[in-house]
């Protein structure tokens, strides 16, 4: 039993090591192109709302 707790014991000994020394990421290190998903999601959000509306005034009248 002892091996088997050491081995736990390293293992989150190296995690806590890779947690530590984490850097940025992606979306830290590229933050154009998070806004620049963002706003294709808001036009397709905008044309989506305008699709709908438009389906629903169409069978209003």
């Amino acid at each position: 039993m002892a091996a088997i707790s050491y081995l736990i014991a390293a293992r989150s000994e190296f995690a806590m090591a890779q947690l530590a020394k984490r850097e940025k990421n992606w979306a830290q290190r590229e933050p154009g192109v998070i806004v620049v998903l963002v706003i294709v999601f808001l036009v397709l959000c905008l044309l989506i709302g305008l699709f709908i509306s438009k389906r629903i005034a169409g069978n209003r009248s």
